[in-house]
């Protein structure tokens, strides 16, 4: 299993970077960088490239909606390029409110259009003249709808990597399924192992019974809080915020990605109300609600033993890179906490 870390698009990003470079020095295998609607991933991509030397570096991810197919496939192939082969291309969709409220475009087609660019991106790194007759995306475009001049060109520069790897954050069935089959990644969100093969086991069978095995084996990128020691149990309560975050107020009613996940590992009472009392303004009371057996399954959270038997059973559910979120007083403690997932971690 490989260890890595998540740095928190809300702030604190230079600490973030620090830390890094420290825990690159222990060997933690890989670095991402969230992109919501905060500073933009990119340029702190490449500040972590010139600052690290063996990590991998990943965007945990950029939305699909906002670059455009060959752009994305530009800024993967330079990241790759600063950072001497460590970038891996992490993209999602982010969700409607975000997409539609923060950057003013259409939250449509999420499965085509992640097929789509997939393409696009790897006939980009293979320095092909990139032509594409896509439902969603065509290149050149169409004379009927611009100038009629554009012209089919290929990448200026020559990759690194004709294939860098891409790692697709998804959710619902059809989107993990496709990631399945495409990708060389899945990142899912809120993973709990016990649960995880009832929600995503049919999808991500599907998907890999149509997997080019030249993509080799799908590495599930996974998020976990972890404090670890005799006297952490109140530290759960520090991942409570986030979780009623997500399951309240990350999407409106019917529409809430995160809602419908923890609908589906058997807790939907309780999400519809911790939805209720989030988007009325009551979030103090939305996280009092988040059930603590909820957090804990998530989380390693607690002595040494029981995190040791966490991890196996992400192992075991088939967790191949875990990204530690350290609920640290300091940034000591956050480093012995990821240190002693390193040393604890399955083979």
């Amino acid at each position: 299993m490989r260890i890595g870390i998540a740095l928190d698009y809300s702030g604190g990003f230079k600490e973030g970077v620090d830390r890094i470079v420290e825990l690159e020095k222990v060997g933690i295998d890989i670095a991402v960088v969230a992109e919501a609607y905060s500073f933009d991933a990119v340029s702190q991509l490449g500040y972590l490239a010139a600052k690290t030397s063996t990590v991998e570096l990943a965007s945990g991810v950029f939305p699909i909606y906002i670059r455009t197919p060959s752009l994305l496939a530009m800024t993967a192939a330079g990241l790759d390029f600063v950072s001497d082969g460590r970038f891996r291309l992490g993209i999602g969709t982010s969700g409607p409110q975000v997409m539609e409220g923060f950057h003013g475009v259409a939250f449509d087609a999420p499965i085509g259009r992640t097929r789509e660019i997939v393409e696009i991106c790897r006939k980009v790194w293979r320095r092909e003249r990139v032509q594409y007759d896509g439902k969603y995306y065509q290149l050149p475009l169409p004379a009927e709808r611009g100038t009629g001049l554009g012209k089919p060109l290929q990448l200026i520069n020559h990759p690194v990597r004709e294939r860098i790897p891409i790692t697709i954050a998804a959710l619902g069935p059809q989107n993990v399924e496709l990631t399945a089959e495409i990708a060389e990644g899945w990142q899912p969100v809120f993973f709990h192992p016990e649960k995880a093969h009832t929600v995503w086991g049919e999808a991500l069978a599907a998907g890999k019974a149509k997997r080019d095995p030249a993509l080799g084996p799908l590495d599930i990128m996974v998020h976990a809080s972890v404090a670890i020691g005799d006297n952490v149990e109140e530290r759960l309560a520090w991942v409570k915020p986030q979780l009623a975050l997500y399951i309240g107020g990350m999407g409106a009613k019917g529409r809430n990605f995160y809602h419908n996940l923890a609908t589906r590992y058997g807790y939907g009472e309780v999400a519809d109300r911790i939805q209720e009392l989030y988007l009325s303004g009551h979030k103090r009371e939305a996280i009092d609600l988040v059930p603590d057996e909820l957090v804990r399954a998530m989380s390693l959270v607690g002595p040494r033993g029981f995190v040791a038997e966490r991890l196996a059973a992400f192992a075991e559910a088939g967790v191949t890179t875990l990204l530690a979120s350290p609920a640290a007083t300091d940034t000591g403690e956050a480093l012995r906490f990821v240190e002693e997932v390193l040393a604890l971690r399955p083979a």
